[in-house]
């Protein structure tokens, strides 16, 4: 059985492919394209994903697209019709665009890649969602919560899934929340006003969140109110985005929180103005996490199962991800790598396979290197055309050049294998860095990724390691494994891990398992071993506006355009002549 599942035309537009139940591949469009979070159609990725499947278009058994485009259609026209006169304006450009892109996806399928109609299929948008959550965690019974800002109708869903002992699997949605009440689009209309863009942004409304105290936290209760259902409901009035493309917030929200901030204002949490962003920043964070954990908790206290799968764009609030992990009841939270859109094509896929098809489970590889490989051969070409200096070292030779660079306070771009899936760099497309420091943060952000002094980096740390540094609850070396939780920075570590230590004391830890990224892992033993501390500063390969890099000629020209000292790709190593000609002084001294 061949599937091909397709997300598009929204953000972060991707293609994977599954194969006898297992997937094969899976690449967002942006890694290839190079354009950040590419909507368009992903023909480019789907080209890739046969490619590496070996796959014709003709042998595919289906191709599922990660939502239902009519019932999408249905919503944009009911919100349309219930907000005239209101909606007047953005009304044509919806129709535009629903119009000339998903409603006719099947259409846009078939003439592509010249598959029959009768294989293409569709599932529903949380639907993918909770399949990409529950198919590929490693549970065969859980709980599943979605939330992001919309699919179809639902912007919030509960459900179980189960794999039976004959192989079946089952996969329930019980409720859902329907748009125009919606958490992701609550926090997304935050990220507007605070000036920072939508559905890419929302890391920045966490980070600054730190930096405020949650005093407008009632008014934001006001914003979102508690049904006696247990779920909840927006009081619209402080809204648009339901009536107007032009903005998502209202008047009567500029009159509660303030004026927005001009997204080209430098913002100081220092300064009166900074702070008020800040404490706005915190009082929607605060109450989002009380909501997802009471949400939960009343799941918990209906299903009674120890799991919990998590997915949808909200599943990346790492701190509140840690919060339903310790007050939930829940003993384990799964959450995928790519728990948003992009995670859906896997999604869809797999739900299809399992549902449609009735194939029976089989266990998916619990990592997310399932993107391109990089070539260590195209890195030595680039860099000896450019007249860099080029190395070709044993494993064992490399792991210990690269940690004693990072040792000395330099700064390295590290990539291995393949491409991870979604936002996050989990060892393979990694720039790393000594932890130790502040100073680090503060230079890395300036001059290699070119954003936000406030924004913060996440440390790495080998999974033997992880309770000594961190105090992980029971069940957040899970959370850690994809970089899904907040912790705290054990105190007498924060000093020493200044780096990778948040204002608030705490940091998105990645916990590294030997099993899922060996050399990584490697790395990290010989960072402890001649630092002292096993601990890396990991953040992605990529500059300010980019994607991550996938490809050696990516990482290459992402090296000559930034900080980044010592390039290292497999055996290939490549220093800038600054680098290299530091170490010789030190050699010749």
């Amino acid at each position: 059985m061949r599937i091909l599942g397709i997300s598009a035309h929204y953000h972060d537009s991707a293609a994977a492919l599954v194969i006898d139940g297992v997937p094969v591949c899976s690449v967002q469009e942006e890694r290839l394209s190079r354009r950040k979070n590419d909507a368009a159609f992903p023909l480019a990725a789907i080209e890739w994903c046969l490619e590496r499947g070996r796959v014709e278009p003709s042998d595919l058994d289906a191709v599922v697209f990660y939502e239902k485009p009519m019932l999408k259609f249905e919503r944009i026209l009911t919100m349309a019709l219930r907000g005239f006169p209101r909606t007047w304006r953005s009304f044509p450009r919806a129709m535009k665009r629903s119009l000339g892109e998903k409603l006719w996806i099947k259409g846009i399928i078939a003439s592509q890649l010249g598959v029959r109609g009768r294989k293409i299929l569709f599932t529903e948008h949380h639907q993918a969602h909770a399949a990409a959550a529950f198919l590929t965690a490693p549970t065969r019974e859980a709980a599943i919560l979605t939330a992001d800002g919309v699919g179809e109708w639902a912007t919030l869903s509960i459900g179980r899934g189960a794999v039976r002992d004959d192989g079946s699997t089952e996969l329930e949605m019980l409720r859902e929340v329907r748009f125009p009440h919606s958490l992701g689009m609550l926090y997304s209309t935050f990220t507007a006003w605070l000036g920072f863009p939508v559905n890419e942004g929302e890391y920045k409304v966490m980070g600054l969140a730190a930096y405020g105290r949650p005093r407008f936290a009632d008014e934001v209760r006001k914003v979102l109110r508690r049904t006696p259902d247990g779920g909840f409901a927006l009081d619209l009035s402080y809204f648009d985005y339901h009536l107007s493309a032009r903005r998502s917030y209202s008047r009567r929200f500029v009159d509660t929180f303030g004026p927005a901030r001009d997204p080209w204002d430098p913002i100081d949490p220092q300064s009166e103005s900074g702070g008020h962003y800040a404490d706005v920043a915190a009082s929607v964070q605060r109450v989002l996490e009380e909501t997802l954990v009471d949400v939960a908790r009343r799941l918990h206290e209906e299903i009674r199962l120890p799991d919990l799968c998590l997915g949808g764009g909200v599943a990346l609030n790492g701190c509140a991800n840690a919060r339903i992990l310790r007050e939930s009841g829940f003993s384990r939270v799964f959450v995928p790598p790519a728990p948003g859109d992009a995670g859906c094509a896997l999604g869809a896929a797999l739900c299809v396979d399992r549902l449609h098809f009735r194939s029976p489970a089989r266990p998916v590889p619990d990592h997310p290197f399932w993107g391109p490989e990089a070539d260590p051969m195209e890195l030595s070409r680039l860099a000896v055309e450019d007249g860099l200096p080029c190395e070709r070292h044993s494993e064992t030779e490399v792991l210990a050049r690269v940690a004693e660079e990072l040792c000395a306070g330099r700064i390295v771009g590290w990539i291995d294998g393949a491409c991870e899936l979604g936002p996050r760099a989990l060892g393979n497309r990694s720039i790393l860095a000594a932890p130790q420091d502040a100073a680090m943060r503060d230079k890395l952000n300036r001059s290699i990724k070119f954003r936000e002094e406030f924004r913060p980096f996440a440390p790495a740390v080998p999974i033997e390691a992880a309770s000594r540094y961190f105090e992980l609850p029971p069940g957040g070396e899970r959370l850690g494994r994809f970089m899904s939780g907040v912790f705290p920075v054990r105190r007498e570590w924060r000093e020493r891990l200044a780096a990778v230590t948040h204002v608030d004391g705490t940091a998105r830890v990645q916990v590294v398992d030997t099993a899922m990224a060996p050399r990584f892992h490697a790395l990290l033993e010989e960072v402890g071993r001649r630092c002292g501390i096993p601990v890396l500063l990991n953040t992605s390969f990529n500059l300010a506006g980019e994607p991550i890099v996938a490809r050696a000629a990516e990482a290459y020209s992402t090296f000559r355009r930034s900080g980044i000292d010592l390039l290292a790709c497999g055996p290939v190593l490549v220093a800038k002549r600054r680098a290299s000609e530091g170490r010789a002084r030190e050699a010749v001294a």
